[in-house]
């Protein structure tokens, strides 16, 4: 939640190669007070069934820069063993982004939700509501 003094963030994945939310993917949480200074990790958590990471820290008074990094890999590899053993193929294996990192600037008092659409070869991520 967002408060004054500061901004807030959240996420979810959809998997646009299945049309479902991406479960089980590791999202980190880092910020800076300006765009020179070091990142910070916060923290994080994974998406739950619907897509969502409900456990992303809050932000700290001052932040202006915000990087979700996505660890992605593990999920499309998961995928693509649960393909093979339905119906064995000769498929690429992983995704061609092993991870993906967003990184987008906040103003105190702003909710910043920022869904991610993903699927093995691209993403596009946006400024949601």
């Amino acid at each position: 939640m967002s408060t004054r003094t500061t901004a807030s963030v959240s996420t979810h994945i959809l998997d646009t190669s299945l049309g479902r939310p991406a479960e089980a993917v590791a999202v980190r949480l880092s910020a800076r007070p300006d765009r020179d200074a070091p990142w910070r990790a916060l923290g994080g958590g994974a998406t739950d069934a619907d897509g969502r990471c409900k456990d992303l820290p809050a932000l700290p008074e001052g932040t202006t820069h915000v990087r979700l990094d996505f660890a992605v890999e593990p999920y499309f590899e998961k995928k693509q063993a649960d393909a093979q053993q339905d119906a064995p193929a000769n498929r690429d294996s992983g995704a061609f982004f092993p991870e993906v990192a967003i990184t987008f600037a906040v103003k105190p008092g702003e909710h910043y939700h920022v869904p991610l659409l993903l699927n093995p070869f691209g993403y596009s991520v946006y400024r949601g509501s």
